[in-house]
């Protein structure tokens, strides 16, 4: 099966345009060859697939705006935890404090690294890698902390905290690898496909002049269904997840004493 978020945007618009508009031209020269009988309910079948291709569309785009929603918020929540540690382990005895604050700063950069650019699998696997072996490095950190004091405060909060974090990142993972099902956009594909292909038809039946408002109509659709995997794709395209919120981090963190 084709993997459509393998593709860069552009190389998808240009298919789904030339998609449409071909199979506007494969419907009309049919509809010129069709028996003008045919077409006593035409305008009814026409209107029912183009409403079946905009509920399909309003679908699909509702399915990509909730993943979206859900990895903004992944971010803002993981920042929100990272920065709360960060506080918390300023509370650490020397040196743990200075060693926990160093390794959250790596943390965090981690996270601003992998997001300026569409991580390979290997890239996104190591990342991760690194992060969790800084996660069982804060661990044990708060451990021997632990060992020598076991208070509630501070020890106890920074462990609530640190395992909060931890916790926050799976929901980010899951939140950034939960896109909309391939085959729900090769369904809108096909979908979209046979509805020009009849709105063509209907053009080449009744013998009308059909191209500005087919292709025009067409060119929107195409246009639709590259905002739809736009939006489906975290860190590509002309709509990303803003990173501010992790950007604010790094930065309390650059400036908090060692």
């Amino acid at each position: 099966m084709i993997e459509l978020a393998n593709l860069p945007l552009p190389l998808i618009f240009v298919i789904s345009l030339a998609l449409v508009l071909t199979a506007c031209e494969i419907g009309h020269k049919l509809g010129l060859r069709a028996d003008d009988r045919v077409s006593s309910n035409l305008s009814t079948l026409e209107a029912s697939i183009l409403g079946l291709l905009a509920l399909m569309i309003s679908f699909t785009f509702a399915m990509a705006l909730s993943r979206f929603d859900a990895r903004r918020d992944a971010v803002l929540n993981e920042a929100n935890a990272i920065g709360t540690t960060a506080l918390r382990a300023r509370l650490l005895p020397a040196p743990h404090n200075t060693q926990c604050l160093t390794l959250l700063r790596e943390y965090v950069q981690i996270r601003l690294d992998i997001t300026q650019r569409q991580p390979s699998d290997s890239e996104m696997a190591a990342a991760v890698t690194r992060s969790n072996a800084i996660q069982e490095a804060l661990w044990q950190q708060a451990k021997a902390v632990a060992a020598k004091d076991n208070a509630v405060v501070p020890t106890g909060l920074f462990i609530q905290t640190l395992n909060d974090m931890i916790d926050v990142q799976e929901k980010r993972l899951t939140a950034v690898r939960n896109r909309v099902p391939n085959i729900v956009i090769l369904a809108l594909y096909g979908i979209t496909v046979v509805a020009m292909a009849f709105t063509g038809y209907a053009g080449g039946l009744e013998r009308r002049r059909w191209r500005p408002a087919v292709y025009i109509t067409g060119m929107l659709v195409a246009t639709v269904i590259l905002l739809i995997q736009d939006i489906d794709r975290p860190n590509t395209g002309f709509i990303t997840v803003s990173q501010q919120p992790m950007i604010d981090a790094a930065a309390s963190l650059s400036g908090y004493s060692d």
